[in-house]
């Protein structure tokens, strides 16, 4: 199977050339035409197989250039997850809600799910190539520590992550500053996180940086959701969420499901999408986000508008982002290329489109005062949810079955967790992190705990001018 470009369908290219050059014509994202589709009898022979097996026969349906073997080695490294054997975990919280924990990673974030197995890939191809690459990523507080963990230490690959400064958690902040491996870059921006992923895509397309990497003998990548291969990896988990419930009797063979899915850079929500045209029983995929409500208005009232809008910080910081990348995909999906190309013109030119409105998605969006009344209301339960997967909430009073998809551990966000339950402020966040843990008896991951007594390795905080200067400049050393 080839991708293409969703804002020129005539340029196509296989999956190992859009993993390593993500970037399509006319400043496009590459998508595949058509999906492969799975039946019944898979679903019934499914409920067998182990989350690798279904991440194989999802990976093989697809027909791609890249081999089985370099797949199955990049599903090896789920075994640094909690469950060797499972990455995730589901867990039945009412009569028909349940939640799919995806954040079982070493950096504690759904972003791992994805991005362990893309790391690994990569590197195999930049091998197979005798090519050595540099790996750009943009991250609002998540992708930057998972990139910067599943390519750690690499010899074929060089990392640099530009993050928002003052925008992501403490731990999110610590968990990219403290990254030691000498092929690692991160540096933060003053700006926002639509900042840095601009900077991300202006860098990309840009020839000038691209001449001055070749002389280094760098080619250039992203491991954003930019990057179909990240995309692969979100289709699995909602396909194995809907074995599971097949599984469990939860489901019966031709009853729906709805998903959950906290939203910023649409990615997540997109492989939900994705699973469900692919045979996944998905009804409603409902998407939450916090007050940087643009996905709401786009599935309610089918306007993307942010002209009169400036992003607001909020308690999920992850989700703050007012251009959502990976909505190209799905208008690639539904309006073809011609109109999403003139959609995308549109947002650059007048920060705003419209398009008919999209069936098979609802929207709602939390603002930080529902959120901590849905932390405290589930901890009272006994159940500790972050800022993130807390939004997912407004949606929960369901009659049917419906899996939330929770995308972070709690210790990544603290401060916000001892609000909402405490109503304190922080003055120690290690010792309240581990005072609330053990009043719900958790036990938090030694490299969560490690990162307060750490010393900063990357420190630089530049101005978005700054950028491409700074990541040349560490370039030649």
């Amino acid at each position: 199977m080839k991708l293409v470009g969703t804002r020129d369908k005539s340029q196509k290219v296989t999956l190992s050339e859009a993993l390593l050059n993500p970037s399509a014509n006319f400043g496009g994202l590459f998508a595949p035409l058509k999906l492969p589709k799975f039946d019944k009898n898979f679903f019934h022979k499914a409920k067998d197989f182990s989350y690798e097996e279904v991440a194989m026969e999802v990976i093989r349906s697809f027909d791609f250039d890249v081999k089985d073997d370099i797949f199955k080695n990049a599903l090896k490294t789920y075994a640094k997850f909690d469950d060797k054997k499972c990455p995730l975990h589901i867990e039945k919280l009412d009569k028909h809600l349940y939640i799919n924990e995806l954040y079982h990673g070493p950096t504690r974030a759904f972003k791992d799910m994805a991005l362990q197995p893309f790391g690994s890939i990569i590197d195999a191809l930049a091998k197979k190539d005798g090519k050595k690459y540099l790996i750009m990523c943009a991250t609002s507080g998540d992708t930057g520590p998972a990139t910067l963990e599943a390519f750690s230490g690499s010899e074929n690959v060089k990392v640099v992550c530009l993050y928002p400064d003052d925008g992501t958690s403490e731990v999110q902040r610590l968990q990219m500053v403290n990254a030691k491996a000498s092929n690692l870059k991160v540096i933060g921006i003053k700006g926002n996180f639509d900042d840095a992923q601009r900077a991300l895509k202006s860098l990309l397309s840009d020839k000038e940086f691209k001449d001055e990497l070749a002389k280094n003998e760098l080619s250039l990548s992203a491991a954003n959701s930019v990057n179909f291969g990240r995309i692969l990896f979100q289709i699995i988990y909602h396909f194995y969420a809907y074995i599971w419930l097949l599984k469990k009797g939860a489901l019966k063979d031709d009853e729906k499901f709805d998903i959950i899915v906290p939203s910023g850079n649409f990615g997540n929500a997109l492989g939900a999408y994705y699973a469900k045209k692919m045979g996944a029983k998905i009804g409603s995929i409902k998407i939450a986000s916090n007050q940087n409500n643009v996905l709401t208005e786009l599935f309610n009232y089918g306007v993307y508008d942010i002209n009169d809008k400036s992003l607001v910080k909020t308690m999920s910081p992850a989700m703050d982002i007012l251009v959502s990348s990976n909505v190209e995909r799905l208008l690639f999906d539904k309006f073809g290329d011609v109109k999403t190309r003139e959609l995308m013109l549109d947002l650059s030119r007048a920060k705003c489109y419209e398009i008919s409105k999209i069936r098979g998605f609802k929207a709602k969006y939390c603002t930080d005062e529902e959120c901590a009344k849905f932390i405290k209301k589930l901890a009272k339960n006994g159940k500790l949810i972050d800022p993130h997967t807390a939004t997912c909430f407004k949606f929960a009073n369901t009659k049917k079955p419906t899996m939330i998809t929770s995308t972070a551990h709690w210790v990544k966000f603290t401060p916000s967790m001892i609000k909402a339950i405490k109503n304190e402020k922080i003055y120690d966040e290690k010792a309240q992190m581990l005072a609330l843990a053990n009043e719900f008896n958790e036990t938090i991951p030694d490299e969560i705990l490690s990162l307060f007594d750490a010393k900063a390795v990357h420190t630089s905080v530049v101005g978005q001018d700054k950028i491409k200067e700074t990541i040349i400049e560490w370039i030649k050393k």
